[in-house]
């Protein structure tokens, strides 16, 4: 402190953190659960990508431990190796790799690589094993929801000293959430787990006064996010809800989804004239901002991300088979955008983000296999989380399914409009989730849940 090196102050905490990696690797990822809302993103580092401070250096480190542990004695569960989202997740990464060494950037591809390895070794295939105590998904989620609302408050605080401003919503979560996107689409994930929480009789009445506070800063700070994506999400949750009450199987589902998309593509001429009429800008007016979902006409922010996509289904095109190689559509899509299609948000250098869509970026980063086989593990998920749901008996352990399942559902509706796996914010809980369900599916389903109590 004398000399004012003030990252010596650094060295507790790093010792702290190497001593849990040594002796118990398990508190060090619900650690890291905890710091994943509170870290500090940095962007623009060299070579293009973020960091987010002190979780991703720390995921790196749990990822090589379990690879040093495979390498010196490989022993992880062959049940969870051979189950069926395990498969595709390993499908994926491998397309994942051999589009790496296609690709126009190769070295922002191989740190896109590093960056989803770390993310899916710690937190699916740890996770799994973290979840085979079943406890640890009580801890997981509390660890994230307790330490988000400390960013929620600070937000509410800093956006109240602007009123609240529909504008100033994009950015008061800085520098926690890079903007109210991801900030909105965490708030919709996590809000099934808290009304469960919430509501479960089984609570202690300390827990439930917790809980029911939490669901209040939860809904406030959801409706003042702005964030029309993550709204639509819970809709889209709730419909998935009363669908698991009818006891719809899922191929009916997929096959209902199937059929009304081939009529929207088959009329997709006369919905854009129709939603063309639409030029409700996006506002504080909760009623006008709703409306303005579907404003492609003078919406800055619908008409940027359309732009955004007819840009990559144009890179697609001319690369259909590998791509331009994961990472790098933030690096290439600036000279397929049409002038027309422009926006006052727009820009020539490239240097604004992503496709803003979990589906159509790896569409022309990793060509076609990688939107389907990334489909194919949502899928697959979604389809596990039904077959858990209609098949578990004890009732502690289906609402666990439920809500892990409505909240993973958020998430793959918001990754129509957006793409957050890249970060730590989202990728933390969303392979979480998909751990979660894959644990109960093999170690829990069969057997009453060993702790009924929070």
């Amino acid at each position: 402190m004398y000399h004012e090196i003030y990252y010596f102050n650094l060295v507790p905490a790093a010792i702290v953190v190497l001593l849990l990696a040594i002796y118990s690797v398990e508190k060090l990822m619900l650690l890291t659960v905890f710091l994943t809302p509170l870290a500090i993103n940095l962007q623009d580092l060299d070579g293009g990508l973020g960091l987010s401070l002190p979780t991703e250096p720390i995921i790196f480190g749990i990822m090589i431990i379990f690879l040093l542990k495979q390498l010196h004695r490989a022993e992880f569960d062959k049940k969870v190796l051979q189950h069926p989202i395990t498969i595709a997740i390993f499908i994926n990464l491998i397309w994942i790799a051999f589009t790496t060494i296609t690709s126009e950037h190769p070295i922002v591809s191989i740190k896109f690589l590093i960056s989803r390895l770390w993310f899916v070794i710690s937190f699916y295939f740890m996770g799994t094993q973290l979840f085979q105590k079943y406890s640890n998904i009580k801890t997981f989620n509390w660890l994230y929801i307790t330490s988000f609302i400390i960013i929620i408050i600070y937000t509410l605080y800093t956006h109240a000293g602007y009123g609240f401003d529909e504008k100033t919503a994009n950015y008061v979560m800085s520098p926690f959430y890079n903007d109210h996107t991801v900030y909105g689409a965490m708030l919709a994930m996590f809000l099934p787990t808290i009304i469960f929480y919430t509501f479960n009789k089984k609570h202690s009445p300390s827990v439930k006064f917790v809980a029911i506070s939490f669901l209040i800063i939860f809904i406030i700070a959801l409706i003042f996010s702005y964030t029309r994506a993550a709204w639509l999400s819970l809709i889209i949750a709730l419909l998935a809800y009363i669908v698991l009450l009818l006891k719809i199987k899922f191929r009916t589902i997929l096959l209902i989804a199937g059929c009304i998309t081939t009529v929207l593509l088959y009329y997709r001429t006369d919905i854009v004239m129709k939603l063309e009429k639409n030029r409700q800008d996006a506002s504080k007016d909760f009623e006008k901002h709703i409306q303005s979902i579907a404003n492609i006409s003078t919406d800055a922010s619908n008409l940027e991300r359309l732009n955004r996509w007819s840009a990559a289904f144009r890179l697609f095109e001319e690369r259909p088979i590998v791509g331009w190689g994961p990472g790098t559509y933030s690096f290439v899509y600036a000279p397929y955008q049409h002038a027309n299609e422009k926006t006052i948000i727009s820009t020539n250098m490239g240097d604004r983000g992503n496709a803003h869509s979990e589906y159509i970026g790896p569409l022309c980063e990793s060509g076609v296999l990688g939107a389907l086989t990334f489909i194919v593990i949502v899928l697959i998920t979604i389809g596990t989380g039904f077959k858990l749901f209609y098949s578990i008996q004890e009732h502690e352990l289906k609402m666990t399914v439920l809500v892990t399942l409505l909240g993973f559902i958020t998430y793959v509706v918001h990754g129509v409009l957006n793409n957050f796996l890249d970060t730590d914010k989202a990728s933390v809980p969303f392979w979480g989730f998909v751990a979660m369900l894959v644990a109960i599916d093999v170690y829990h389903k069969n057997k009453v849940a060993e702790e009924n109590k929070i």
